[in-house]
């Protein structure tokens, strides 16, 4: 999945591709992250943790959500997985 912002005129010059580039690593970095803490918060192994998030939406909902969620603790951040997965438990 990639996440590109464009510029208003549609194009993007070198510099805003590098940027783009940075900031699309930093997301993948960050849902790495994510994956790894919940991982070891609740015993499972890569591959669970992987597949649940695939199948419930939380790597766009973290992708998405990036530039509010990737500065608080890993604590909120475990918080803020369970309380979307919980939302997600209640609509099936």
């Amino acid at each position: 999945m990639v996440y590109i912002h464009h510029s208003d005129s549609g194009l993007l010059n070198t510099t805003d591709m590098d940027n783009v580039q940075k900031h699309n690593d930093d997301i993948a970095y960050f849902i790495a992250f994510c994956l790894e803490t919940y991982k070891n918060a609740n015993g499972m192994n890569g591959a669970e943790v992987s597949e649940l998030f695939s199948m419930t939406g939380l790597t766009e909902f973290l992708a998405e959500n990036f530039e509010s969620i990737h500065t608080q603790s890993p604590q909120w951040i475990i918080e803020e997985i369970n309380e979307y997965l919980s939302s997600k438990q209640k609509k099936s």
